[in-house]
Parts: C-alpha cells; sequence; structure tokens
C-alpha cells in the first residue's frame, strides 16, 4: 500500500518504555515476542526501537520517507494486554473456561489527516492519475466547442473517470495555465475540429500537446495506468 503512494518504508520494533508502562514483565515479553514471531513470519526486515513502544503495549511502528528523505510514522499494530483486564474482557475457550482476550490496535495509516497532509506535500500537489481528485479537465477552445467538450467530459464520467470541463470563455492558453497551475493530471483540449473528428488532443500535467486519439482510445490509456498505479519515484531510506 505505501509503495503504491510511492514511499519506501522501515519497520521497527518498539519495545517497552522504560520510564512508565502497564503490565507484567511476563505480559511485556510475551506480547513482544507475538510481534516479533508476526514480522519474520511475514519476511519483514526491521529493526528494535528499545523503549519505544507505548505506555500499554509494545507495537510495530512502520516509518514512511517522504520525497526530501524525512521520516513519518504510518502504520502501527500493537498488542495490548492491558485493556482486556481493565474491562474485563473474556472469551469462553473450548475448554469451556474463560480466559482473557488479547486486543490488537492497527492503524493502516496512522492519522489520517497527518497522512493525507504528507502525502500532498509528499507529491507536491502532483497527485498520480489514479490518486488525483481530479483526473481529467475537458478544455473547450471556442464557444461552439462547448457542447462537444461536455459530451466529452460526460463520457469520461461514464466511464468512472473523475472529469470535469472548462466551458469559459477565456482563451485556450488561460485555461491551460489554470490546469497546470491546478495540477490536473491530463487536459484534453477539445475544437470544432476535434468535434467534427470526433476525437480529442490530450495533454499531460507539464507536457506537450500529444497530437490527437479518439475519446475511447484516451479512456482505455487512462484506465490502463489507473490499474497500474503508476506513480512517482519512492524517496530512499537515508542511510544508517
Amino acid at each position: 500500500m505505501l509503495k503504491d503512494f510511492g514511499y519506501t518504508y522501515e519497520a521497527f520494533l518498539a519495545t517497552r518504555p522504560k520510564d512508565k508502562s502497564l503490565g507484567t514483565d511476563e505480559e511485556w515479553a510475551w506480547s513482544t515476542e507475538a510481534l516479533r514471531e508476526a514480522l519474520i513470519r511475514r519476511g519483514v526486515d526491521y529493526k528494535v526501537d528499545e523503549g519505544g513502544g507505548a505506555f500499554y503495549a509494545p507495537k510495530i511502528d512502520i516509518k514512511l520517507y517522504d520525497a526530501l528523505g524525512r521520516g513519518w510514522q504510518g502504520p502501527t499494530v500493537q498488542v495490548d494486554l492491558n485493556l482486556p483486564k481493565r474491562f474485563g474482557v473474556t472469551y469462553v475457550g473450548t475448554d469451556g473456561k474463560e480466559h482473557e482476550v488479547a486486543i490488537v490496535h492497527r492503524a493502516i495509516l496512522g492519522s489520517l489527516e497527518r497522512f493525507v497532509g504528507g502525502l500532498i506535500e509528499h507529491v507536491g500537489g502532483e497527485f498520480p492519475l489514479w490518486l488525483a481528485p481530479e483526473q481529467v479537465r475537458v478544455l473547450s477552445i471556442s464557444e461552439p466547442s462547448a457542447q462537444y467538450a461536455t459530451h466529452v467530459r460526460d463520457l469520461l464520467k461514464r466511464a468512472g473517470l473523475r472529469a470535469t470541463a472548462d466551458l469559459s470563455a477565456d482563451k485556450i492558453g488561460a485555461k491551460v495555465r489554470l490546469a497546470e497551475t491546478e495540477k490536473i493530471p491530463f487536459m484534453l483540449v477539445v475544437g470544432e475540429r476535434d468535434a467534427t473528428a470526433g476525437v480529442v488532443s490530450p495533454r499531460r500535467h507539464k507536457g506537450k500537446p500529444e497530437g490527437t486519439c479518439t475519446v475511447e482510445e484516451f479512456i482505455a490509456r487512462a484506465e490502463a495506468e489507473i490499474a497500474a498505479k503508476k506513480r512517482p519515484e519512492a524517496a530512499a531510506p537515508p542511510q544508517a
């Protein structure tokens, strides 16, 4: 998942804090070893973060690295043996007796707000096509081509693409500049000749006009890129 977002990452096994923690030595040893075994079974290389666990549980911390090489806490998995005691959470085993449960806290993205904020900074606001809120913007060259631009936008939306159309009276240069400023992954420029021929002129963000193709050809191209989750180059973790 993190690679889909363009990140490299490292895993850390965070152990019992030295200053303050809840639970017995045996509980911490058992839960820490459970996490260690999970990492080993998954074949995940990891480092040990001595004393980096929560006060109530050890954890697996995933640190992701952004485009500037900075590390951020992301996904985390914790084995909590304290809360089941505090809330009296038990289950009846196959032996007919009550047993305490082990609670596993798992955060896939970590803090959602922090993850989204970090991702925006990581890609510089230039989301890959599969992730961009607005994937394609259709730009009409003139008023007579506005109806065709609307038709193209509707075809794109019907195909599941997040598309809009700029039908304003601005000149095409201004429309392109606005789409570039807003970092829209694809622009489709259409004029009267394009409407007559039933084609569009794609232009990628920061790219040049690519000639013409049919709407169906562009949709197939976009769908292939989305399916592949083409992403920016990931930053390498800093050397130890």
